[in-house]
């Protein structure tokens, strides 16, 4: 059964990042250049985006092989390349960028933090969650000893291990973590902040993937409110958190508490952001989860025809939330039986997984065991057959998997 996606942000991901600068006529193109992008990386224009940063990087070249904008306009490209699943292509711009601003400013300057936590953020996003603490923990060194403990940007980097630990499944190591960042939030920006609710709503998050859902409810509820009173009841962020509080009730099976609150979410994201925005798309993946899992299939396909659709044409046919798409809708199909036109969306959304993500990503597990389940119905006999196709996909999605335990158990117990 599909669970409506949910997602727990973390303060500051990969993205669009600005480095202060003495503005002159020289840099007025490159600052055009870079505000293009971001307009069209914030409405969901993805192409538009990419061809803008390119241009504005190109034109960054020009002050130098130090200047500081080159290093901007590197973290902008590999931010919506990371968005995109074009994760090969964000990592060598990310390197290059933490290695001008480790070149500038130092080893110890606050501003490299935030390189360090990008490049994490990357790899976390790549299942290279061995790879990713590291950055993370120079990372909160640097923050602690430049600008204290109770720093607002160190709670970034604690939020942002916390995930980390609890992609692993370090459940005890983050919770203090997600604790520790709530209390520095609270204390210096104060309990009514939008960063208190997005931390809030990470706290939840960690508590409802281990199934304290009495824990997780107050924490949505309490984002929820603060969004509303800070942000206006028609913003965006307030879609986040009422996703989120849906995603909480779906898994208790309170369905009917459930409904109203992604109907809201779609609602203001449709209406905030337009209705071809990637926001959307996954609002409607969210509602067509719920129905799926009530059994309502017509009700469900057209939202997922949908989402699908923008998917496509706002973040390419590659991207990996088009396999996720894909996977969705051939999940509908074979709930209903319809075998012959959910196969093909399976060996597309492996196909893309395999590209954007490689042959070894825990993403592809669950690709991987759906499709060996669509196999055994359509060939039950063939598919006892030791060495059939159904098989071979199960053992690789084992094998992926145990390679993924291995890899959290050696995060957990770093060599000395």
């Amino acid at each position: 059964m599909r669970q409506a996606k949910t997602i727990g942000l973390l303060l500051v991901v990969v993205g669009l990042a600005c480095w202060p600068w003495t503005a002159s006529s020289q840099d007025t193109r490159w600052q055009a250049l870079s505000a293009a992008g971001l307009r069209a990386y914030q409405q969901g224009y993805h192409p538009e985006a990419e061809k803008q940063f390119k241009a504005a990087l190109e034109e960054a070249e020009g002050f130098g092989s130090r200047d500081p904008r080159i290093a901007t306009s590197l973290n902008n490209l590999a931010g919506l390349y990371k968005l995109q699943g074009r994760y090969r292509e964000a990592e060598p711009l990310l390197l290059r960028e933490l290695a001008i601003r480790e070149q500038i400013l130092g080893p110890e300057h606050p501003q490299l933090a935030q390189s360090l936590d990008d490049l994490a953020g990357l790899y976390h996003a790549q299942g290279r969650l061995g790879d990713a603490e590291p950055l993370y923990q120079r990372s909160l060194a640097i923050r602690e000893r430049t600008l204290g403990a109770k720093h607002p940007e160190l709670a970034t980097t604690l939020g942002n291990l916390a995930a980390l630990y609890q992609a692993q499944g370090r459940y005890t190591e983050a919770e203090p973590l997600q604790l520790d960042t709530l209390a520095i939030l609270v204390k210096t920006l104060g309990p009514e902040h939008p960063h208190v609710a997005t931390s809030l709503n990470n706290l939840a998050m960690l508590y409802k993937v281990q199934g304290l859902y009495d824990e997780a409810k107050p924490l949505h509820l309490r984002a929820l409110a603060i969004r509303e009173q800070a942000l206006g009841p028609e913003h965006p962020e307030i879609a986040q958190s009422l996703n989120n509080l849906a995603g909480l009730y779906h898994a208790q099976g309170e369905h009917g508490e459930a409904e109203p609150l992604l109907l809201r979410a779609l609602a203001i994201r449709e209406q905030a952001l337009g209705s071809e925005h990637p926001d959307v798309a996954q609002s409607l993946d969210n509602l067509a989860g719920l129905y799926h899992s009530q059994g309502y299939h017509r009700e469900a396909e057209p939202l997922l025809r949908r989402a699908l659709a923008i998917y496509e044409n706002r973040l390419g046919a590659e991207h990996p939330g088009v396999a996720q798409s894909l996977n969705s809708l051939a999940g509908l199909y074979q709930a209903q039986g319809r075998y012959a036109e959910a196969e093909p969306l399976y060996q597309r959304a492996l196909a893309i997984y395999e590209k954007v993500l490689g042959s070894d990503h825990p993403a592809l597990t669950t690709g991987l065991e759906s499709y060996a389940s669509l196999l055994r119905r359509m060939k039950p006999l063939a598919s006892r057959l030791p060495g059939s196709e159904a098989t071979t996909m199960e053992v690789r999605a084992k094998t992926i998997r145990a390679k993924a335990i291995r890899t959290r158990h050696a995060g957990e117990n770093p060599a000395n």
